[in-house]
């Protein structure tokens, strides 16, 4: 009984600890999906600027993302006149020291803007 357990009870803890892991994974790419789509939101309006969709998309994420999306990356480089793009990257929380994982998400839409009929 004792050499069952011994032989079970590392597989059983590396389970959970990948269970655990890809619950953070989840969590991490879901508050980048949600920054991004808060800057796109915030980039949209009318008289909006891609430094004002980058500015909501890095709060959205330093307040949501309460230490488990480190070092959240903002970009709006493929943002036309007409198009706004945010793409949203950082680092999730590793349960392996030394090991980083990498969460990346990006959202796009039109600019909102008046036009004859």
């Amino acid at each position: 009984m004792t050499l069952e357990t011994a032989i079970l009870f590392p597989a059983i803890l590396l389970l959970v600890m990948v269970a655990i892991q890809t619950g953070l994974w989840y969590y991490g790419r879901s508050v980048a999906l949600a920054a991004a789509q808060e800057g796109v939101s915030a980039g949209r309006a009318e008289g909006a600027s891609v430094t004002r969709a980058a500015q909501a998309a890095q709060d959205f994420a330093a307040d949501q993302g309460r230490g488990m999306l480190g070092e959240a990356r903002v970009s709006t480089a493929n943002s036309s006149a007409t198009r706004i793009h945010v793409h949203v990257s950082g680092e999730i929380v590793s349960l392996i020291p030394g090991v980083p994982i990498a969460v990346s998400q990006e959202a796009s839409g039109p600019v909102e803007r008046w036009t004859q009929p």
